[in-house]
């Protein structure tokens, strides 16, 4: 059963609606009104007996605020599901996972350094992978305005899958679900 929730994204006004904040976009898109707390270098809330958490470090330090929640708050591995940003998914499509790669991800990175294990829950959202140039400027920049017109569809649509696995009544995992058809 999920306990606690962590968004990846980086703080600051400049990467608020980059490819890399999917996580934190999403979060946004739950509107949960709690009260928000700091601590475990991170914001975060309780809703329904699950913690919400959102590093506030920069991406590739994730680690050092899910750890410290962990612990804390005497968590398992199992416990936790990490929602992020996939680069080797097409924008519009969403995998969730029991584990796995970590595909050069560096929040994932670091959160299976602190925690020693990769076998986290992981709800990935696709952001695509650029056609040329830096995989790191392009994770960095907004996302393109056609996306964008389409973030809110996509959240809403993302919900439906994110309830049904926390509440342990999801029969797709690990297979790829596309919630926006790729246009050619």
């Amino acid at each position: 059963m999920i306990k606690m929730i962590v968004f990846l994204g980086n703080p600051g006004n400049q990467y608020e609606k980059t490819r890399h904040n999917a996580g934190w976009m999403f979060e946004k898109s739950l509107n949960n009104k709690e009260s928000i707390q700091n601590k475990f270098k991170a914001i975060y809330y309780r809703k329904n007996d699950i913690i919400y958490l959102l590093p506030q470090t920069f991406m590739n330090l994730s680690g050092e605020s899910v750890i410290k929640a962990m612990q804390f708050f005497k968590l398992q591995i199992s416990e936790i599901l990490v929602i992020h940003d996939d680069l080797e998914l097409e924008f519009g499509t969403i995998k969730i996972r029991e584990g796995g790669g970590l595909g050069g991800h560096n929040g994932l990175k670091s959160i299976n350094s602190a925690l020693g294990s990769p076998q986290f829950n992981r709800l990935s959202i696709g952001i695509s992978r650029p056609l040329n140039g830096s995989v790191a400027s392009y994770v960095l920049q907004r996302f393109s305005k056609d996306e964008e017109a389409e973030l809110d569809y996509l959240f809403e649509n993302i919900q439906v899958f994110f309830v049904k696995y926390i509440n342990g009544n999801f029969s797709d995992l690990g297979k790829k679900i596309t919630i926006i058809e790729k246009r050619g």
